[in-house]
């Protein structure tokens, strides 16, 4: 299973907005350098972002672009069904029909509860986690453990 590109850059574009604190914006120059990028990527990303209300932009001399929320309100499962969708989800048999217009398997589809188990796990997982969060440093390498919709991270520290 893999993130797309535009899922991992466009998460790493309203972190660089967020690091702004307050009040700050950058422009897609700005970003771009930052984040290695290009700047008609960062221009595509930051669209997405704008109409999901997640990032504002303002024009002119002292233009640029801000967080269109806070970072305790921008809920990272969210961020991401915006930037490429789910991993599983409606439409997901129709696109994976191999060469017929349906799904051969539509009825007893045995892979299905697999699919749907995943995208369950993913969604828990991400359940309550914040760009605030990712800026405060509180995740770590494969121990993410989220108690409840809103609530601050606990690492878990057993092995």
């Amino acid at each position: 299973m893999k993130f797309s590109a535009q899922e991992e850059y466009g998460l790493r574009c309203l972190v660089a907005l967020a690091r702004e604190g307050e009040g700050g914006f950058l422009t897609i120059p700005e970003i771009s350098r930052r984040e290695g990028l290009t700047p008609s990527h960062v221009a595509k990303l930051l669209s997405i972002l704008r109409k999901a209300g997640y990032v504002k932009s303002t024009r002119g001399q002292l233009g640029g672009y801000s967080l269109g929320k806070e970072p305790n309100d921008l809920l990272v499962k969210n961020i991401l069904r915006a930037l490429g969708g789910r991993l599983y989800g409606e439409g997901f048999c129709e696109r994976h029909s191999g060469i017929l217009p349906e799904c051969v398997h539509g009825s007893d589809c045995m892979l299905r509860p697999l699919w749907s188990s995943v995208q369950s796990a993913v969604d828990h997982a991400l359940e309550g986690l914040t760009v605030a969060d990712i800026l405060a440093g509180t995740i770590e390498n494969g121990k993410l453990n989220v108690q409840g919709s809103r609530q601050r991270l606990a690492v878990s520290t057993a092995s």
